[in-house]
């Protein structure tokens, strides 16, 4: 985590010449953050290197979702050729932390979560790609590119794609509206912020949004792959987003599907941050990813895909299966 070698001229530049730089965080991607110190001022400092890191995506929807009232963080400096981004601090205090540490606020925090959702889906989406079955099958893809053959199994591809594509209608074709799906939307990405807008969240990591289904971040927060979600949380939260919300009547097909593909992708991620990018701590979360996976799969509306995954996957090649490997 040593800054980059740009980083003092740009900070100079946008006015921080004298600020200290204390390495904050990294995560799944090749980004890194930074917080930047200067006396009473606090920025954070994102590193987003191309050829590996586009930041255009996250100011455009950072800029976006400010426009609509929502809390993003705002831009203070960009430098695109380097990859350098001074972004408002939110501070420390994320939502998983905090229901960590205040379990019987979890509903509460969770609710307001789900309001948040609730006030984006009734904005049209923002101009930003569509989610759809190319996409869909490209990232379900991860799975049989990556955690199949790291596990030792030579299973049918091609019925994979055919059983997806049995599935996918049911989001594509649901009479819910076209939304920004922000796709990473969970409590590690959300942050309690001092503010009366947004219902007092700050949000993070949404810089690839598409316009897809409104299920979508239900699932991403309901089916949290870095936390175990009480099922009656899930139950409660998906009951008060119907409430507030009024969705369409194939609702819960969609959000089973959905669970299940995004399930099916991040196993398929987590494999490969282990196999090639040496993060074997991301083959902890597999046995969470695989009960919630499975637990979708039950639904009706996936027969399909789960009886390629009866065929395909046995249940010794599932859930800890990769175990030693963790870090």
């Amino acid at each position: 985590m040593i800054p980059p070698a740009a980083a003092p001229d740009f900070l100079g530049q946008a006015g921080w010449g004298n600020a200290a730089i204390v390495p904050l965080a990294g995560d799944a991607s090749f980004r890194r953050y930074f917080r930047v110190i200067d006396g009473a001022r606090r920025a954070v400092l994102m590193d987003a290197p191309p050829p590996h890191e586009d930041p255009r995506p996250f100011i455009a929807i950072a800029e976006h979702l400010l426009d609509q009232g929502f809390a993003a963080p705002r831009i203070l400096a960009r430098d695109l050729q380097q990859g350098l981004v001074l972004i408002e601090d939110f501070g420390d205090l994320r939502v998983k932390e905090h229901m960590d540490d205040a379990p019987g606020e979890e509903l509460a925090v969770y609710a307001r979560a789900i309001d948040l959702l609730a006030d984006l889906h009734a904005l049209p989406a923002a101009p930003v790609p569509p989610y759809d079955r190319a996409v869909y099958q490209r990232e379900v893809g991860l799975l049989t590119e990556w955690y199949c053959p790291a596990i030792g199994l030579d299973v049918d591809v091609d019925a994979y794609v055919r059983a997806w594509d049995a599935v996918l209608p049911i989001v594509e074709q649901s009479a819910s509206p076209t939304v920004t799906v922000l796709r990473d939307y969970h409590a590690e990405n959300i942050m309690l912020v001092d503010t009366p807008a947004a219902h007092g969240l700050g949000l993070l990591d949404f810089q690839d949004a598409l316009a897809g289904h409104p299920a979508y971040d239900l699932v991403s927060l309901l089916q949290d792959a870095r936390r175990d979600v009480p099922p009656e949380t899930e139950a409660a939260m998906l009951a008060h987003y119907k409430a507030i919300a009024s969705p369409s009547a194939d609702f819960d097909a969609a959000y089973a599907v959905l669970g299940a593909q995004r399930n099916a992708k991040i196993i398929g991620i987590f494999t490969r941050l282990w196999q090639r990018d040496g993060k074997p701590r991301y083959l902890s979360f597999l046995p969470r990813m695989w009960g919630l996976l499975e637990r979708d799969l039950a639904h009706p509306a996936l027969a399909p895909v789960a009886d390629w995954f009866a065929a395909n996957i046995p249940a010794d090649k599932r859930h800890d299966a990769l175990r030693e490997f963790a870090a």
